[in-house]
């Protein structure tokens, strides 16, 4: 009887060790950005694409915000500077930086 009790302390500890380990085994790698998919990326000129383009290719714009730039765009003319798309409700200096080297005011 004491050789089981041994056998099962044994396989128990051996399991918390293994426990202990498998977070950083099972972990998935963090994403981490290079300067390769920073140039990537999808660029899209604000001054014609449609508010559903606008919000594909813009990080942090979603499809209510990008319909919001259109309306701005429509109403006001086109954006002459990366700068004026903050004057659009929703989008913010933080917004702009994420994102200017995605957009084009051709």
């Amino acid at each position: 009887m004491l050789k089981t009790s041994k056998k099962i302390l044994l396989i128990g500890a051996s399991l918390i060790v293994l426990a202990g380990s498998a977070p950083a085994i099972a972990a998935p790698a963090e994403k981490t950005r290079s300067p390769v998919s920073e140039q990537t990326q999808q660029q899209v000129n604000i001054n014609s694409a449609s508010a559903v383009d606008i919000a594909k290719s813009l990080e942090g714009v979603g499809l209510k915000t990008a319909e919001a730039i259109v309306a701005y765009r429509d109403a006001h003319g086109a954006f002459k500077s990366l700068e004026s798309i903050t004057m659009v409700k929703g989008v913010g200096s933080k917004t702009l930086k994420k994102n200017s080297a995605r957009i084009l005011l051709k």
